[in-house]
């Protein structure tokens, strides 16, 4: 189990990307949640099995249809032990 938090930059939020990103994680089994933040991009906290991860990073280099993503920064965190994927509304 690993925990990974990824800062998403680009044209990211208003397009879809908190609920197709939570629709995802949920298909790859991931635990976490997904929030816009006030700078205009979007964090994602994940855990479970590594290539799990790797999955969802490469669909957020993507995301949906709508998105234009920029830039994806990834790092490892500490596993929290989450249950379910949430959609927060925003960072606080």
């Amino acid at each position: 189990m690993k925990n990974y938090k990824f800062r998403v930059r680009g044209k990211v939020q208003g397009v879809w990307y908190r609920a197709s990103t939570k629709r995802k994680a949920e298909e790859l089994g991931l635990c976490g949640f997904v929030r816009n933040e006030p700078d205009g991009s979007v964090y994602v906290e994940a855990e479970g099995e590594e290539s799990r991860l790797q999955a969802l990073a490469e669909w957020c280099r993507r995301g949906p249809e709508l998105a234009r993503v920029e830039a994806v920064e990834v790092e490892e965190g500490e596993v929290q032990g989450y249950l379910g994927f949430e959609l927060q509304r925003h960072a606080g």
